[in-house]
C-alpha cells in the first residue's frame, strides 16, 4: 500500500496550459481522501437505517457486520486521494475506472470478498477527482461545483461505459430497467443535491443532533430512489413497500417526532424480516454527506 503522499501540482504529471491560462494550482489529494472516508464512516454510524449494518447490528446481512465496514473504509481510504490526484491532473473516465478497480480489489482483500462498498467507490471516487479538478483549476468547492464537473467532464462516459455484469444494479438494469447509480452519477447526483442534502438541513432545525439529520436525510431519499439493491431483494413489491416506508415516516414528522426513533427501528425490524437492504440509498447517503461537508468547510 502506497505511504507517501499525494499531494500533487500541474507539473506532476506534465500538463501545458492551455491557451495562455494560469498553471494548475497544487492539490492536498489526501485532504479529499480522508474527507471520503470520513463520510462511509458517518454513513455506517448512522442509526437506524432500515435493513443495513449498524454499529448495533447487522441489519438483513449474514455476511457482513461493523468490523466488516471498518476494513472495508481503511482499504479504500488511500485510492480516494489517488482519484482526487487524478482528477487533479485532467484524467479521462478509463484512468478513473483503473483506480476504482484497484480500490474494489482492496476491498475485496480487506474483507475476505464480500462487497461493501463498490457503489461509494464510484460515487464518492468520481467527486474526489472532481475535487481535485476544481481545486487544480483554482475554482471554489461547493456542492453545485463538483456535481456539475462529475456531469460535465465524465457523465458521457459513465453512460456509454461497461456495465458489470455481476452487479445487484446490473441485474436490477436486466430484470426491471432502473438506471441505479450509474444514471445517478452521469447526471451530477440530483437526489444529493435536491434531495438529500436539504433533508439532512431540515433534521438538524428539528432536533439540532447530526446522527438525527442523517437518519432525516437517509429516509428522504429512500422514499424517492429507485434503489437497484431493493430491486434485488424484494424487486417491484419490495421496493415499493420501502419506499412507502419512508413516506410514512417523513409525513408522520420524521426526526421532529418525539418517538422518531421508536417509528424507525419499526421500520428496522420490517426490512429485516423480510430481509430489505437500501444499499444505494446508503451509498447516497454518504455522497450527502460528503457534499454536506464541502458546502460547510471554508
Amino acid at each position: 500500500m502506497r505511504t507517501t503522499s499525494l499531494r500533487v501540482t500541474a507539473t506532476l504529471p506534465n500538463r501545458a496550459p492551455a491557451h495562455g491560462r494560469a498553471p494548475l494550482a497544487p492539490v492536498d489529494a489526501d485532504r479529499f481522501g480522508g474527507m471520503a472516508a470520513d463520510a462511509l464512516l458517518a454513513e455506517l454510524d448512522t442509526w437506524p437505517k432500515p435493513g443495513l449494518v449498524s454499529p448495533l447490528d447487522n441489519g438483513s446481512h449474514d455476511d457482513m457486520d461493523y468490523g466488516t465496514f471498518l476494513s472495508s473504509i481503511n482499504g479504500v481510504r488511500p485510492f480516494y486521494a489517488e482519484l482526487a490526484a487524478a482528477g487533479a491532473a485532467g484524467a479521462d473516465m478509463a484512468e478513473l475506472r483503473r483506480i476504482g478497480g484497484l480500490a474494489e480489489d482492496a476491498m475485496l482483500a480487506a474483507t475476505g470478498g464480500v462487497n461493501t462498498h463498490r457503489g461509494a467507490i464510484f460515487a464518492l471516487g468520481l467527486l474526489c477527482a472532481a475535487a481535485g479538478a476544481a481545486c487544480a483549476d483554482r475554482l471554489r468547492l461547493s456542492a453545485t461545483r463538483l456535481t456539475r464537473i462529475v456531469e460535465e467532464r465524465w457523465g458521457g462516459e459513465i453512460t456509454r461505459g461497461p456495465i458489470p455484469l455481476n452487479s445487484h444494479g446490473s441485474g436490477a438494469l436486466r430484470r426491471f430497467g432502473a438506471g441505479g447509480a450509474r444514471v445517478e452519477a452521469a447526471a451530477g447526483f440530483p437526489h444529493a443535491r435536491t434531495i438529500g442534502l436539504p433533508a439532512m438541513l431540515a433534521g438538524r432545525v428539528l432536533t439540532g443532533d447530526e446522527g438525527a439529520a442523517r437518519v432525516h436525510a437517509f429516509f428522504a431519499l429512500l422514499a424517492v430512489m429507485e434503489d437497484t439493491n431493493l430491486l434485488h431483494r424484494g424487486g417491484k413489491e419490495g421496493l415499493r413497500d420501502a419506499r412507502c416506508a419512508a413516506c410514512d415516516f417523513l409525513l408522520a414528522g420524521g426526526v421532529g417526532r418525539t418517538d422518531w426513533l421508536a417509528h424507525a427501528m419499526a421500520v428496522h425490524r420490517a426490512f429485516v424480516a423480510r430481509r430489505l437492504s437500501p444499499g444505494g440509498s446508503a451509498d447516497l447517503l454518504a455522497v450527502t454527506i460528503f457534499l454536506d461537508h464541502v458546502e460547510n468547510t471554508p
